[in-house]
């Protein structure tokens, strides 16, 4: 005999088992078997799965979620055989390879996810009233220390930079763009950092692999080198004026075409001067000026 602390916990009833016992399903139960039975029927579309369906498909899904997604997400999702989404997705990444459209299907170290191509990314953020992720001078620096020396502690991180991080790798933490490894083997234990998925899906990296090294930083800084000298590069000079300058003949018209501008120019002054002594004078006339005021008589004592 069992007594009521005892007892077993109560075992889920189905919606039959309800109703048999008099009662009507709950609204969990409902969902439950509602559930069950749209997984059976997945399970059941599965089987007989074609190409163009399945394309269809993962395509509703990337668009619909706003994280990557991997295979055994897709899987658990759709029901597919891997090898159908293997096959889908290879179908995808050509339909929406980078460069063809204003999204693309890009690959994130085995998941994917449909993004908004670059060039177009300011339209969107413009309709959708968000800013673009922002990280200072310091944040960057002490990112790229962590990706290329991962894992790191804290103490290494401020001796390459020679200012303190704690502020900026507290940032990066609730960024998610770090995480915590571990703990180093060494005396005081420090706390050892790395990378994460965030942080290869904000840089679109597949992978650290995909990170530039160190001779194509300098093939960059070069690059970037050329480019400002000839940005600052006094703007070349117009085809012809030169050789047009030079030309005695084209000199000596120039110099006649000044002569008459300025010839021109003084007889339209005195003209403009003759017309005004000729307006003066007609108001003259037709205007004459007002009769003097009448004298008093003298005033006798």
């Amino acid at each position: 005999m069992t007594t009521e602390s005892e007892k077993p916990p109560d075992l889920p009833i189905s919606g039959e088992e309800a109703e048999a016992e008099g009662g009507p399903p709950t609204d969990e139960q409902e969902l439950q078997q509602a559930a069950q039975t749209e997984l059976q029927q997945l399970k059941e579309a599965a089987r007989f799965v074609t190409p163009e369906r399945a394309l269809q498909v993962l395509e509703a899904l990337f668009f619909a979620s706003d994280k990557p997604l991997d295979l055994k997400a897709l899987e658990e999702t759709t029901q597919f055989p891997r090898e159908v989404l293997q096959d889908t997705l290879a179908a995808l990444q050509a339909t929406y390879a980078p460069g063809t459209g204003g999204v693309a299907l890009v690959g994130l170290g085995g998941r994917w996810q449909l993004r908004t191509e670059p060039e177009v990314g300011a339209y969107v953020r413009r309709m959708l009233q968000v800013k673009p992720l922002r990280l200072t001078r310091a944040a960057l620096e002490t990112l790229s220390i962590i990706a290329y020396r991962q894992p790191i502690t804290r103490p290494e991180m401020e001796d390459l930079r020679g200012v303190d991080c704690g502020a900026v790798t507290k940032a990066l933490l609730e960024r998610k763009l770090i995480r915590i490894l571990g703990k180093k083997d060494e005396p005081g234990r420090p706390l050892l950092f790395g990378t994460t998925k965030e942080f290869l899906e904000l840089f679109n990296l597949r992978d650290l692999t995909q990170l530039p090294t160190l001779r194509e930083f300098q093939e960059l800084s070069e690059e970037s080198r050329k480019i400002i000298e000839e940005e600052s590069k006094p703007p070349p000079p117009v085809a012809g004026l030169t050789n047009l300058a030079q030309d005695p003949d084209v000199a000596e018209r120039m110099m006649h075409s000044t002569v008459e501008s300025e010839t021109a120019l003084a007889q339209l002054e005195s003209a403009i001067e003759r017309a005004d002594e000729s307006s003066k004078s007609t108001a003259a006339v037709l205007v004459p000026p007002p009769p003097p005021p009448p004298s008093e008589p003298p005033k006798s004592e």
